[in-house]
Formats: C-alpha cells, sequence, structure tokens
C-alpha cells in the first residue's frame, strides 16, 4: 500500500489540475476508488475550508475541486497510469505504481508525454483541432487551467469588453435613445405590459424627479417610477439625487422606484437607498450592462459553444 506520506502538500488554496495528479494517482494505487472520494480525502490533506471545498466554476456547473481532480484523472488515464475497471471508479495501472515506486516529486504534462500513450492521445487532439480550424485547442493540456476553465475565463473577458463597449456606445447616444434603451430593457424583463405602453408611460409623467412610470404587471395593478440619468464614468450619483427622487416618490404616495445610471453611486447613496421604507432599485452602470446582456437588449449572439459530457448512465452495467 502507498503510504499517506505521499500527500502532504502545504496547506494552499486548490491547486491546478496539473499539481493534483500525484495525489490522485497515489490514493489510486491504494485501491478503486472514485473521484467525490478522492476530492474529499485530498481536501483534508490540503487543509480546505468548507467555502473551498464547495467553491463552484465561474459557469456554476461544478466544484473546482472536482473540476480539477476529474482532469488529473483524465490525463493520467490518456497516458496509460490509471485504469477504470468500471463505471465510475478508477485504480492505478500497473504503469501508475511502476511511476509512483520512482518517488517522483512531481507529475505534469510533461513527465506524461514520456509515455507513447499519452503523445498518441495529444497528436490525435491536434489532428482534431486542425480540421476543424481551431489550432488553440490542440493541446488543452499544456495549460495550468482545466479545458472548463480555460472556456470560463475567455468568456469572462469577452463578457468584460463587452460590457465597456455597451456603456461606451450608449454614452455616445442621444437622451431619447437612453430613453428607448430603457423602455426596452424594462419589457425585456416583464415589466410595461407591451413595448407600446411602456415607451407611453416612460418619459411622459412630468413629474419632477421622475422619469417615467412603468406598470409591474400587465394588468396595472402596481407600479414603478424610474429616474435615469446618462452620466459619464466620473460624474458620481450622491445621495441628494436619491433624495430628490426619494421626495418625488413620496409625493405621489409610490413605493417603488428603480435610478437608473450610466455611472455610478456613491457609497452615501447606495447606504440611504438602503433605510429608506420605500422600495428603491439602484442601477448602476455595471449592472445596467449585465442586465442588457442577460435580458439581450443591444447585444446578440454571435456564437455557441456546446459542450458535451459524457453519459455515465448510458454506458452503466446492465443488469
Amino acid at each position: 500500500m502507498i503510504g499517506p506520506n505521499r500527500l502532504l502538500i502545504s496547506h494552499m488554496t486548490i491547486p491546478d489540475y496539473q499539481t493534483l495528479m500525484l495525489p490522485v494517482l497515489t490514493l489510486a494505487a491504494n485501491g478503486e476508488t472514485r473521484v467525490p472520494v478522492v476530492s474529499e480525502k485530498i481536501a483534508d490533506q490540503l487543509g480546505l475550508s468548507q467555502i473551498e471545498r464547495d467553491e463552484l466554476l465561474p459557469s456554476g456547473t461544478q466544484r473546482v475541486i472536482h473540476n480539477r481532480i476529474h482532469w488529473a484523472k483524465f490525463y493520467l488515464t490518456r497516458a496509460g497510469l490509471i485504469d477504470s475497471p468500471k463505471r465510475g471508479v478508477f485504480v492505478a495501472s500497473a504503469a501508475g505504481k511502476a511511476l509512483l515506486s520512482t518517488n517522483p516529486l512531481r507529475i505534469g504534462v510533461d513527465l506524461l508525454r514520456t509515455y507513447p500513450a499519452f503523445v498518441n492521445f495529444e497528436n490525435a487532439t491536434a489532428t482534431t483541432a486542425t480540421k476543424a480550424e481551431a489550432p488553440a485547442a490542440a493541446a488543452p493540456a499544456s495549460s495550468s487551467a482545466t479545458p472548463e476553465e480555460q472556456i470560463d475565463a475567455a468568456h469572462a473577458v469577452l463578457a468584460s469588453a463587452l460590457r465597456t463597449d455597451l456603456l461606451t456606445r450608449t454614452l455616445e447616444q442621444s437622451p431619447a435613445f437612453f430613453e428607448r434603451l430603457i423602455v426596452d430593457l424594462l419589457v425585456a424583463m416583464g415589466y410595461g405590459g407591451s413595448h407600446e405602453n411602456a415607451a407611453k408611460r416612460l418619459g411622459k409623467s412630468g413629474d419632477g424627479g421622475i422619469d417615467g412610470v412603468v406598470d409591474e404587471d400587465r394588468l396595472g395593478l402596481d407600479r414603478i417610477y424610474v429616474q435615469a440619468k446618462r452620466y459619464a464614468s466620473h460624474v458620481c450619483v450622491g445621495r441628494p439625487e436619491i433624495q430628490g427622487f426619494v421626495g418625488s416618490l413620496v409625493g405621489l404616495g409610490a413605493a417603488k422606484g428603480v435610478f437608473v445610471t450610466t455611472s455610478s453611486f456613491s457609497s452615501k447613496a447606495v447606504d440611504y437607498a438602503r433605510g429608506l421604507q420605500q422600495r428603491v432599485i439602484l442601477i448602476d452602470g455595471n449592472r445596467l450592462t449585465e442586465l442588457m446582456m442577460e435580458f439581450g437588449v443591444g447585444v446578440r449572439v454571435n456564437r455557441t459553444v456546446e459542450v458535451k459530457r459524457l453519459d455515465e448512465d448510458f454506458f452503466g452495467e446492465e443488469t
């Protein structure tokens, strides 16, 4: 049996999947095991907190530690160091145990490339990527991030750039355009009844401090009052402007309001809004662009990437 001393890794946050290859293989050398079991044992050895154990990928689809252990196991399998005798179960192969007997300090992709099976796997992956005209995907194992983490990171960069572009283009437009943008967004979110009705209400109230009013539901049983300010990013909305908006709400007997700006709110404005009896929602430039992206306002789908996973149930043992 391989002793637990091989798993002694200094206390740290979750290591990358290459760093996890050695502890994964070590546990697999002790007998048949599963990813959840290995995950808990490695988390204990690393001294991970419950928050760290429960940390999800940015996509929210899987726990980080499970994802990294899965890919460590996957690449070890491709090198012939791990066998999978049955569904969901894996164990170190003879080659894997032989590698451990050399007392390696670390197992990573460079070491795996000394095994013909892994080289064949990488070559096959590169050939497939070339045929698909996506050479950048040819060697996902070369990164310290798992493929899912690479996808999430790329998506985050694209989303950040899009948010910046949305704010820039919105500030370049007229106040009337900004008003229409708010109409489109509120309708997309399910407010205002119809686009026509929302457009009639927004910007037509004529009350001081109120730019418009929309129905919260299609029957108009409740209404939300709106203030929209198209400010440059360096112009911060302060408490006095929120107080003026709230004063208008009180004068109208209104209980709900939304203050939208392309810039930001001061900390005093945010604290003031939190302590109000009225329900006042503050939407700054960042939140505005997030909502535009979420509800498809001012954006369109450019590319959809569908990621499939192996269906373990399909390959389950027959009874």
